[in-house]
């Protein structure tokens, strides 16, 4: 269960950063509304997965996945271009998500 929740947090925070980048530097009013709301809810929701997991290992995920989905989401919707080595980069801290989840005896399985 706090996995889920932080995978929601992940969530609400890409909405947020999305929402940053719409803003146009706080300039546009409805996007500006939803960087403030999903960031609340973001904190909200990794301040409950606290609860069940340790510090740097939920921000590591909350970090590393927020990372890669807000990479996808600016070449998607932003038309932004990654390297190589920006790629590569963001399969090892999926590498590296994958190795806290699955061999680390610091969280919950």
């Amino acid at each position: 269960m706090p996995y889920l929740i932080l995978f929601f947090a992940v969530v609400a925070e890409t909405i947020g950063t999305t929402a940053l980048q719409a803003s146009q530097q706080f300039t546009r009013l409805g996007p500006s509304i939803v960087v403030v709301i999903a960031y609340a809810v973001a904190f909200v929701l990794l301040g409950w997965t606290l609860k069940f997991l340790p510090v740097g290992i939920a921000y590591a995920i909350w970090s590393g996945l927020g990372i890669v989905l807000i990479a996808v989401i600016g070449f998607l919707v932003f038309g932004q271009k990654l390297d190589l080595a920006a790629l590569l980069g963001m399969a090892m801290i999926l590498g590296g998500i994958l190795v806290i989840h699955l061999f680390s005896r610091a969280t919950p399985h």
